[in-house]
């Protein structure tokens, strides 16, 4: 077999899956089902709070220019800004007050490019924003499509917001969250790829003290160092969100499981 077409590459006969950033998704996601997107600091944790107050979340690229602010006006949508200027962004904090139906196109270098670009990458597949606030919900609706299920961690960058990517502790931990329940709710374990069941067992090592996990990995020392504790603790609660955060051709709206057809 061809090296660019290694089953191993694709964990094939695995019915979860768990690998990193665009390079993983191009690979795991191939034939699945499902794919969840996590990134737990902060892109899913903040579309998860938002969706869940009936707000419509857009992903889209890290992008200079007006790119962004063209993509929000022809979806008939706002542009998420900067915390400190007062917008609407990435805080999951602040998206706690979100009014229900509004339409927010939420930027970000991470998950939120991961999740526009798995609407070309993989259509036939459903794809959903993950993180530890949902993680049994999003287990729930993911669990009902057909296996394989690809977890794909968006994890940070070095040196920059479009550096190489940063394997990040707190975007393992959400995926292991998911893993988890995904066997929770019936899916054997041993038809967890072992990549899945590292992150499952690194969540089951931290899921009784996920906020100073959160609180003191680089990512949350940085968030922290900002001023943003908020946003971290809110990151770090535990199925918090009874909704699923679900791609519906270019926005993500809330499902309720377990009737994964009803959306908010």
């Amino acid at each position: 077999m061809a090296e660019d077409d290694a089953a191993w590459r694709r964990q094939e006969g695995w019915a979860v899956r768990f690998e990193w950033g665009v390079d993983g998704l191009s690979e795991v996601a191939q034939g699945a089902g499902a794919v969840v997107v996590v990134d737990v600091l902060r892109f899913t944790t903040a579309v998860s709070v938002a969706v869940g107050r009936g707000a419509v979340v857009l992903p889209y690229v890290w992008a200079a220019g007006d790119a962004a602010q063209a993509y929000a006006a022809r979806h008939d949508a706002e542009l998420a800004g900067r915390r400190e200027d007062g917008h609407w962004s990435l805080s999951p904090r602040d998206l706690a007050r979100i009014p229900a139906g509004t339409r927010l196109v939420l930027p970000s270098p991470n998950g939120s490019a991961l999740a526009f670009g798995a609407q070309n990458d993989v259509p036939e597949a459903q794809v959903l924003a993950g993180c530890l606030r949902n993680a049994a919900a999003v287990a729930a609706v993911a669990g009902a499509q057909p296996e394989p299920v690809a977890v794909v961690a968006a994890g940070e960058r070095w040196r920059g917001n479009l550096g190489p990517l940063r394997p990040a502790v707190e975007d393992l931990l959400g995926a292991g969250a998911v893993v988890r329940a995904l066997v929770a709710g019936g899916r054997p374990e041993s038809t967890v790829s072992p990549e899945g069941r590292a992150a499952m067992a690194a969540f089951d090592a931290a899921r009784d003290d996920l906020g100073t996990w959160l609180t003191t990995s680089a990512s949350g020392r940085q968030l922290v160092a900002w001023d943003w504790s908020d946003d971290v603790e809110a990151a770090a609660a535990l199925d918090a969100e009874a909704v699923a955060p679900v791609l519906h051709g270019p926005e993500f709206r809330g499902v309720t499981p377990p009737d994964t057809g009803r959306v908010r």
